[in-house]
Parts: C-alpha cells; sequence; structure tokens
C-alpha cells in the first residue's frame, strides 16, 4: 500500500508475513551498520504473536525497487498507559535506518501521519537518526554498553576492572556452581522463574511467558538461553540474542542470594566466551538508566556508558510516560516488590504487555 513520497522515494508498508518482502527487509537489516535485531522482521513477528501488538513495517523504496529505509513499528496499545506507535515494541533500540538521508523524512512523516489516522496517539523511536521538524529529542536518560570480546577466557578475565575481577574469581572458584546453555523447555521455564523473581524484587511486572517462547522461536539460532546453577537451582539466567557480531544479553536476572553468590558475573563472563565461540566480536550489555545503580555496576565489570538518544512526536506535546523510574510509578514500584511472586506473576504479564 502506498502511503507516501518525496523526490524519487516511495513510502510503503511491507508485509511482515510474506516472505519475499520479509527477506528484503532483512536483507536491508543485515547490509546496514546500524542495524539491530529489533529492525527485523523476526522481531516484529515474535511481539506480535506474544502480545498481539500489530506490526507496521514501513519502507521507503526507490524507483529501482531498492529499499533504502525501513522504519519498523508497534502499535502498543494500553488502557493504563495510553496507545503508541513504537520502534520497536519491547525494544532497547531501533528507530529510523537509512541509507539515504532523503528516506529519513518521508519515512517519518509517514509515521506521524499513521499516529493522526490512529486518533493522534504519540510515537515513540528509540534510537536511529533524529527524524527533525516536529519531533523531539531526549539524549543521556539511558546509556549503552557495548565493547569487543577478548581473544580468550583468560584475557577477558584481566579486561575486568580488578575489584570486580575478584568477585567473579570467587564466582568461578565456587563448585557449586555451573552453567547450561540451550533452548530447551526446560531452561526456558527456569529463566523465566528467575527472571520473574528477579525484576519483582525490583518492583516490576514481569512481562508474558509466552513472550521468551516467542522470541527463542522466531529468531532461531539467533536467540539463546544460558542458566547459571547452584548444584540443581537456577539462580541466574539470561536470553540472549546474536546479530551482526554482537552477543545481545538481553533479558536476564538473577534471585535474591545471586548477589552473595556472584552468580550474574559468572553468567556475563561465561555469556562473553559462549559469544566468542559463536563468532561474536562484540559485547553489547544493552541499557541502563543513567546514573542507577545497575549502570554503574556494568561501568565496574569493565564497559563505558554511551548516551542513548530516542525520539518522539505526540500531537498535544505530551507522549505516553512508560518509565518505571519516574515519580509518578514509584509508588507502584515500592507495592509491586511487597507481592508474593504467584500474584506478581499472574497480574504481571496484563501489566506489562502495555508497557511495549
Amino acid at each position: 500500500m502506498m502511503i507516501d513520497h518525496a523526490a524519487d522515494l516511495a513510502v510503503v508498508t511491507l508485509d511482515v508475513g510474506d516472505a519475499s518482502q520479509a527477506q528484503a527487509a532483512d536483507a536491508f537489516v543485515a547490509s546496514h551498520a546500524a542495524g539491530m535485531p529489533f529492525h527485523r522482521t523476526a522481531w516484529l513477528r515474535a511481539i506480535t504473536a506474544a502480545t498481539g501488538h500489530r506490526a507496521v513495517l514501513l519502507a521507503a523504496v526507490a524507483p529501482s525497487g531498492d529499499i533504502k529505509g525501513l522504519l519498523p513499528l508497534h502499535h502498543v496499545k494500553s488502557r493504563l498507559f495510553g496507545n503508541a506507535l513504537v520502534s520497536t515494541g519491547f525494544a532497547v533500540d531501533g528507530g529510523l535506518l537509512v541509507t539515504d538521508d532523503r528516506a529519513l523524512a518521508p519515512l517519518a512523516a509517514a509515521a506521524i501521519q499513521l499516529a493522526r489516522d490512529k486518533g493522534a496517539i504519540s510515537v515513540e523511536l528509540r534510537g536511529g537518526p533524529a527524524p527533525g521538524g516536529e519531533w523531539s529529542s531526549a539524549e543521556g536518560e539511558y546509556v549503552g554498553f557495548v565493547r569487543p570480546i577478548a581473544v580468550d577466557d583468560e584475557a577477558e578475565l584481566l579486561a575486568i576492572p580488578r575489584k570486580h575481577r575478584a568477585e567473579l574469581r570467587k564466582a568461578l572458584a565456587n563448585p557449586s556452581l555451573s552453567v547450561e546453555v540451550g533452548r530447551t523447555d526446560r531452561l526456558l521455564r527456569d529463566h523465566y522463574h528467575v527472571y520473574a523473581t528477579s525484576v519483582r524484587n525490583l518492583g516490576t511486572p514481569v512481562f508474558p511467558a509466552k513472550l521468551f517462547k516467542s522470541v527463542l522461536q522466531h529468531f532461531g539460532d539467533d536467540a539463546d538461553l544460558l542458566v547459571v546453577w547452584q548444584d540443581d537451582r537456577p539462580v541466574s539466567a539470561v536470553l540472549s540474542l546474536y546479530h551482526q557480531g554482537r552477543a545481545m544479553p538481553y533479558w536476564g536476572g538473577g534471585v535474591a542470594d545471586a548477589r552473595q553468590l556472584r552468580s550474574n558475573e559468572l553468567m556475563y563472563y561465561r555469556l562473553m566466551g559462549h559469544g566468542r565461540a559463536r563468532g561474536m566480536t562484540h559485547f553489547d550489555f544493552g541499557r541502563s538508566k543513567a546514573g542507577s545503580g545497575q549502570a554503574a555496576w556494568k561501568k565496574s565489570f569493565g564497559f563505558e556508558p554511551v548516551p542513548r538518544v530516542y525520539h518522539d512526536w505526540a500531537a498535544d506535546g505530551a507522549g505516553r510516560d512508560v518509565n518505571p523510574h519516574s515519580a509518578k510509578y514509584r509508588r507502584r514500584v515500592d507495592l509491586w516488590k511487597r507481592l508474593p511472586l504467584p500474584v506478581a506473576n499472574l497480574l504481571g504479564p496484563m501489566i506489562s504487555r502495555g508497557l511495549g
């Protein structure tokens, strides 16, 4: 379907369920240095399958048929948090991806038109170049952490600052701790238990279990699980993505005594080695709130923070507030931490689905 055009570039919607159109979009993402897993049609399909949020993939196409830009979006609907077009749902990066700067304005304009057509909802772009014009940008609220993976385990250990390295050595010397990597249903269940416990303790509603299963299914070998065991008890776990040379731990956490066991340190160290064995060259530690304890922890692991830039548009100038660190939600966070885990796991997916 034709939406808009500028100069000789036309903006069209691609059907992520059509094999040939999806293949063309994914080839564009794979060839782009700034392409992320959140631009891929696998991510769009996985989020839609797990949450029902409809995917819209805008493409700027030249007369030759070549794609010059993409903007993947999810229409996230929530009675509690409001509606928005998000690039992309449940992602920490994404946004406009272009090889021709002329594609920026028409893709951004098409997104705004879609938002107006859906009732003047807001648009959120989590990364990518600035659209300009009516859009606002925020830099530094979140920071990202990426560094090269060392050549071997010993070099990786030495790349970690001394104080944190000493903590990791304690985990490495603990005979009760072991690590398993895979994609089995058992690991998926153990990962969800650990992750749900971790986010409840942080005061955040857990995502639906089928979200993690859907991402694993749609990404195939480009996603897996790593679980750290204390004897036969899972204590730390992470679901990771692999994309264009990057190992990307994405959804991870630990149980209450993971800190004492240093099992999270062991988890990420072993994941670096696993990524190296898979041929990955960089470790992408994801984003954290600037100034947070999580950001400080990642820095102590030998990663330097780099500001993330997000862009948004809203008809009335006020978009959604889905930041769990905002003052508006602090009381809710404190209450959530007190919920029994079964209750949190029952209510959390219904709430978090709208965070997108």
